[in-house]
């Protein structure tokens, strides 16, 4: 994703302010444009339209319009990973699970352009590897087991693959119903999973 420019040599130097600024609006049109249109839709002339500039413009930033949405992704991605990351580690090792959780669904509801880009990202370019999803929630779940003192319990691959599917559907229905409460609703999930991981 890095900056594609017309000066021969140019993209050993680090970006300029202005060309930092332009690619944070291009990126910012790009999530607006995919979440209200869909990634077909979401052409360059029509980010370039956005953005208020021409499509050879967001050339020299992008080499093209999967460029730029991979670079949308990629940080829609990182601040869903920083703000749940935050969370977990502001609580001990048994609160872990019920931050992330409701960390999660809580940033993606507040955030409805983010989740649809994740979504319309997966539809056009496939899932991540499955591990990437479950694996540190499974962690979460044990490292939580250890700290209030419990054996061995439930499967926490198969705790992680279920709470996973159980936030994919709180967030689809909130982005469906924008008057669903999705705050509730993770706190009814973080009960199930403290009864089904702890009880």
């Amino acid at each position: 994703m890095a900056a594609r420019r017309t000066t021969p040599g140019a993209e050993d130097r680090p970006l300029s302010f202005i060309e930092q600024t332009r690619r944070a609006q291009l990126i910012e049109v790009t999530i607006r444009l995919v979440a209200e249109h869909g990634y077909a839709a979401a052409s360059l002339a029509r980010i370039a339209q956005a953005a208020g500039i021409t499509k050879g413009a967001v050339l020299y930033h992008f080499a093209s319009k999967d460029a730029v949405v991979a670079a949308a992704h990629a940080q829609v991605l990182d601040a869903l990973v920083a703000d749940v990351g935050a969370a977990v580690e502001a609580v001990p090792a048994d609160q872990a699970p019920a931050a992330y959780v409701r960390r999660m669904i809580g940033h993606l509801a507040e955030r409805p352009d983010h989740a649809r880009l994740i979504v319309e990202a997966m539809l056009h370019h496939g899932r991540p590897a499955p591990e990437a999803r479950w694996k540190p929630l499974a962690a979460l779940l044990r490292d939580a087991r250890e700290a209030r003192d419990l054996g061995p319990g439930p499967d926490p691959r198969t705790l992680a693959l279920i709470t996973g599917g159980a936030i994919d559907a709180i967030v689809g229905e909130h982005l469906r119903d924008a008057a669903y409460d999705a705050g509730a609703a993770a706190e009814s999930l973080i009960e199930m999973v403290e009864a089904a991981a702890f009880g």
